[in-house]
């Protein structure tokens, strides 16, 4: 890709990666993603906004052939999707300033080695005027480090937001059009990495509130032009309450388990109840993110394996612990051979949910006819509360 022209003197500048499909030997990617830049040219001076990934460099410096002069680099993020290019662009502009956070600066000096005299470290508030052109930098912390900051482009109205509003998508179309695929990629981005920090990020929309927004430049994805779209997302993302969801994310050795879950899942949806089944063994962690946003229950069905749940549902409820989901309830199915600790193990690996424990169902061998009385007595537990709490 060529740099592309977003408005009079601030173009895109980075690399569209549709193959990776991994990112950060974790996170899914089953729509590519792109490494975001943004260079910014006043009458007096020039500013970049953030880097690419390494791998992505010589695409990245290609694009700044021909530009003279970059008096500043932005670092929004000290992560090396977004900084890792950094000291290659101070390489070919020496006398170029990195501005950062204090925070930020730490980090940049521990992971890239840069050299402290490149540096300026602004606070929060501060303004940079480049002639014709203000930057105003604005410390959002824990989005999804403690450094992350976004700089806001006052003439132009634009929130250059890095991390914060980002996708993973790889796209040709520089602005937002489909945006049923980038609400859903944005969901998953938000689930994998923003939701552990929601009440956080709930401070930094209301930071954002004041500031006239016309356009939103995320450090990955495509840019939006109405940013109210985004915006509005993060609002129910970060401020709503849970769904009258449950999410299943289960795991079955014997066929055992998987009776259980299809039994209750048919009670849930017989009581009004919207269900998310999730086999852990083939499915996507992402999808299973993006829909513990919602939940307001979570049902972990497991065999019992070697006195404990099985790893697969371990994982899950690691997970669940991890991002740190808004849910309410929380319940555990599934077959033992001959005993165990499943409930008790489970239950030990989540202490960040503030979650009321409704009555597991367990049972010995394979579901009798007790046992799937006792699930259709689970589904309208789990649906009264949520009738309680007013879900919808």
């Amino acid at each position: 890709m060529k740099a592309r022209k977003i408005k009079e003197g601030i173009y895109w500048m980075g690399s569209v990666d549709w193959d990776s499909r991994l990112f950060d030997a974790l996170v899914p990617l089953p729509d590519g993603t792109s490494y975001n830049a943004y260079l910014i040219e006043g009458s007096e001076k020039t500013a970049l906004i953030d880097t690419v990934d390494p791998p992505m460099a010589q695409e990245f410096m290609a694009q700044l052939e021909g530009i003279e002069k970059i008096d500043y680099i932005i670092s929004s993020h000290a992560e090396q999707d977004h900084s890792g290019t950094i000291m290659q662009v101070l390489a070919k502009y020496p006398k170029a300033k990195l501005i950062s956070t204090p925070k930020a600066k730490g980090l940049l000096m521990d992971h890239l080695n840069i050299p402290e005299d490149f540096f300026i470290s602004i606070a929060d508030g501060e303004t940079l005027s480049l002639g014709n052109k203000t930057l105003k930098f604005i410390y959002t912390p824990w989005v999804h480090w403690p450094e992350t900051m976004v700089t806001y482009l006052e003439e132009d109205k634009i929130l250059f937001s890095c991390d914060f509003f980002g996708s993973h998508i790889a796209s040709s179309e520089l602005f937002v059009t489909d945006k049923g695929r980038v609400y859903e990629a944005a969901k998953r981005y938000f689930a994998e990495i923003m939701m552990p920090f929601r009440n956080i990020i709930k401070k930094n929309l209301e930071k954002l509130a004041p500031y006239e927004i016309e356009m939103i430049a995320p450090g990955h994805g495509q840019i939006f032009p109405e940013p109210a779209f985004i915006l509005d997302a993060y609002d129910e993302w970060t401020l709503g309450a849970p769904r009258n969801t449950v999410v299943i994310p289960y795991v079955s050795m014997h066929e055992s388990t998987r009776l259980m879950v299809e039994h209750l899942v048919a009670a849930l949806v017989d009581k009004g109840v919207r269900v998310e089944q999730f086999n852990l063994a083939v499915t996507d962690i992402g999808k299973l993110a993006m829909a513990l946003v919602d939940a307001a229950t979570i049902v972990v069905g497991t065999p019992t394996i070697l006195a404990g749940p099985h790893p697969y549902a371990a994982y899950a409820a690691f997970l669940a612990n991890a991002l740190r989901p808004n849910t309410k309830f929380l319940s555990v199915v599934g077959s033992y051979g001959w005993g165990g600790k499943t409930v008790e193990t489970l239950a030990g690996m989540i202490p960040n949910l503030k979650v009321e424990i409704v009555p597991p169902v367990l049972c010995k061998g394979k579901p009798t006819q007790e046992v799937f009385k006792a699930l259709d007595d689970l589904a309208v537990a789990i649906a009264e509360k949520h009738k309680e709490q007013g879900f919808k």
